[in-house]
């Protein structure tokens, strides 16, 4: 359970942070730089979520309890000491990247297929989930990198990268299953 009774801490303020097991890091350190993403991911999210109803709005919640849990996830280094924690260490999963992978198909199945690809816009809805398909892969990359450096879940850049793309075709949907795609029009304005 988590409780937060004093929101400031002053233990960050010589740029320092704490990970999830306690260790102490530069703030600019790979491993911060890449939670802190899918956490800029996360308010990207929930921006969406504004203009979201029904499915859409239920999938966008999942997903944003998801990216804590990504956080989580990051946030604990040396996977290969999670036996020794004294609790269950929250990983990312190989059911969560499945789980969207089949909802992937499904808002793909409604859609024909692209002649073009496709710029941000349409709705306001489909703008905000491009950029947070944008975001998103900012924290794939992220996380690619510490990945070459420490230890990192595969799951969680797995779900990474699915996620992405569930954005781009979620972005399709709200775009009237994509019949108000604003498509590229290449040289357009040569």
């Amino acid at each position: 359970m988590v409780v937060l009774s004093k929101i400031y801490t002053r233990t960050g303020d010589t740029g320092e942070t704490a990970l999830v097991d306690g260790t102490r890091v530069p703030k600019h350190s790979a491993r911060v730089n890449a939670y802190g993403t899918v956490d800029e991911t996360n308010a990207t999210v929930g921006l969406a979520r504004l203009h979201a109803t029904g499915d859409m709005a239920d999938a966008l919640a999942r997903i944003s309890n998801d990216l804590f849990d990504l956080g989580a996830d990051l946030g604990r280094p040396a996977m290969e000491k999670d036996a020794e924690a004294g609790y269950t260490v929250l990983r990312m999963l190989p059911s969560q990247v499945a789980r969207l992978e089949a909802e992937i198909d499904t808002m793909n199945a409604r859609l024909t297929p692209l002649r073009s690809f496709i710029l941000p816009g349409g709705s306001p809805l489909s703008a905000q989930l491009h950029l947070c398909r944008t975001v998103c892969r900012r924290a794939e990359r992220l996380s690619v990198e510490l990945a070459a450096a420490e230890s990192v879940n595969p799951d969680a850049v797995k779900y990474l990268n699915r996620l992405s793309d569930w954005f781009f075709v979620a972005g399709r949907i709200a775009n009237n299953d994509g019949a108000d795609d604003v498509l590229w029009v290449p040289g357009l304005t040569r």
